[in-house]
């Protein structure tokens, strides 16, 4: 069910052995990613439940659901990387059916997340999956 943008990032994975590898890497895509405009960062955005600041900005255009987003924490910036590569693209009615914590497993992060930015992908992705839900 995942993207193909998603799947090339699971088979990124695949040739990275080392958890710590994983994580630069992951934190390498939050890096590639644009910023999002500091006029988005406001409370509306602001997901609640992470230990960093961390902003989504949903847009759903003709039925298709992306977002943007940011945070102040780079492993954080990458996990957001990781969850538009996901989710973006996909019809809004599609995405409360993405399993995202079985997919963000298939990279092998979650034994080697802490607790606090384990809770704070939960919190990421139940927003995500709040505002797909509200306008499918």
């Amino acid at each position: 069910m995942a993207s193909p943008a998603f799947e090339e990032i699971v088979e990124d994975f695949e040739f990275l052995e080392d958890w710590e590898d994983r994580y630069r890497h992951v934190i390498e895509q939050g890096k590639a990613m644009e910023p999002l405009d500091d006029a988005l960062k406001v409370p509306a955005t602001k997901v609640h439940g992470c230990a960093s600041q961390v902003w989504l900005h949903p847009v759903i255009e003709n039925g298709v659901f992306r977002f943007d987003g940011d945070s102040d924490a780079l492993i954080v910036r990458g996990l957001i990387a990781l969850l538009r590569s996901l989710y973006n693209g996909l019809p809004v009615t599609e995405v409360p059916k993405v399993d995202a914590r079985a997919e963000m497993a298939r990279l092998g992060l979650n034994d080697h997340l802490s607790a606090q930015r384990s809770n704070g992908l939960r919190s990421m992705i139940e927003r995500i999956r709040e505002v797909a839900s509200e306008h499918a």
